[in-house]
């Protein structure tokens, strides 16, 4: 990509956010750093509404499953419940007690997921019940009721550690799985997602020796469901240029499709248009089915015949002997040796050099000298 198929200018500072509508084709939202939110309706290249009730940068946006509420975490520490169309505030929270950082929609619970530092400045997760707060998906514009209540206090707060880097929260609402995952940090950690107590039930975490910067994520639609993937990530490491796959699997041994890991799921298709949306209409997405990419893996084994080992030798090098390296520590490793082996060589070279100097010396000399002894 070498070029801008759209610009957009509408905001005084810098943009930090930006986050696509759900459900409708050609809405986009940006926050800045001018406190302000803007949504832009992509087929005129135009914002036609601004949200501006913070006081402070805006740290994250989460839409609900029909975006219909707009969650956001603000550097003032409070939670924000916003209608998006209208840009009213329904429910807010002042957090004191847990600085808010990251929030997430919890799909179609009502509940969302904070992530922020207590105040012993430990690493906290946090459940909010979204009490009060009623919204209706239909077909025709309906006007949302101007709530003003507060959000109650946090169904659950648990302590993550002691570390500081910034938690991001992921929540996959087919499997009810939230995957939290810290910048710096090597791990990621997953929880269930329950309507009954505990609510928030830790399982297990991914461990890895290289520290991530950020996190993508796949799709459902391009994930391996024959291999029963039910989450992907693309993590950035430190090292440049680096980017590395995370599989979530489940551990299966079957040839049929898991329907119950994989139901009915959002597709591409969009459900409104841009002016359905703006004119008051919520839809639910457009489901879809992960069947249709579901292949059965061949149960046929390739056995690769015996050979001698031969080598082949391009410039001196062995190129069976010096195949690529598979892991980060084998790429490390390798690194090492390479440096090691340029230092080598440069003193090598300047061993070379001196003696060249020397040889030339005396030569100079034996020129010298010859003439005097004829």
């Amino acid at each position: 990509m070498t070029e801008a198929v759209l610009e957009l200018y509408g905001h005084s500072r810098r943009v930090g956010l930006v986050e696509w509508h759900p459900t409708s084709s050609g809405i986009l939202f940006s926050a800045g750093y001018d406190y302000k939110v803007l949504i832009w309706n992509l087929e005129v290249g135009e914002p036609v509404k601004m949200i501006d009730c913070h006081t402070d940068v805006i740290l994250s946006m989460s839409f609900n499953t029909d975006g219909s509420l707009l969650a956001t975490s603000c550097k003032d520490k409070t939670l924000r419940l916003i209608e998006p169309r209208s840009g009213r505030v329904l429910q807010q929270a002042n957090c004191k007690n847990h600085r808010v950082n990251r929030v997430v929609f919890l799909g179609n619970l009502k509940r969302l997921v904070t992530t922020g530092v207590s105040r012993w400045n430990t690493r906290q997760i946090a459940l909010w019940d979204q009490v009060g707060t009623t919204t209706t998906t239909t077909t025709t514009p309906t006007p949302t009721p101007a709530m003003h209540e507060d959000l109650s206090m946090p169904m659950v707060e648990e302590e993550i550690d002691g570390l500081s880097g910034l938690l991001f929260p992921f929540y996959d609402a087919d499997t009810h799985m939230l995957y939290l995952a810290g910048k710096g940090d090597g791990n990621i950690r997953y929880f269930e997602i329950t309507l009954e107590k505990p609510y928030l039930q830790y399982l297990m975490e991914y461990r890895s020796p290289a520290p991530q910067k950020g996190l993508g994520v796949m799709p459902k639609h391009g994930l391996d469901v024959a291999a029963c993937e039910v989450f992907r990530f693309y993590k950035l490491v430190t090292l440049k240029g680096l980017i590395e796959p995370i599989s979530m699997i489940v551990p299966r041994r079957s040839d049929t499709y898991q329907e119950d890991i994989y139901p009915m799921t959002a597709g591409t298709e969009p459900a409104l248009t841009a002016s359905e949306w703006l004119s008051g209409i919520n839809r639910d997405p457009v489901l879809m089915s992960l069947k249709e990419g579901y292949q059965r893996s061949e149960q046929q084994v390739f056995k690769a015949p015996a050979r001698e080992k031969k080598s082949v030798v391009v410039n001196g090098i062995d190129l069976l002997e010096n195949v690529p390296p598979r892991t980060e520590n084998e790429m490390l490793r390798m690194f090492f040796r390479q440096q090691e082996e340029l230092r080598r060589l440069k003193e090598e070279l300047a061993t070379k050099d001196v003696r060249i100097r020397q040889l030339e010396l005396e030569l100079n000399n034996l020129r010298n000298v010859s003439p005097n002894n004829i």
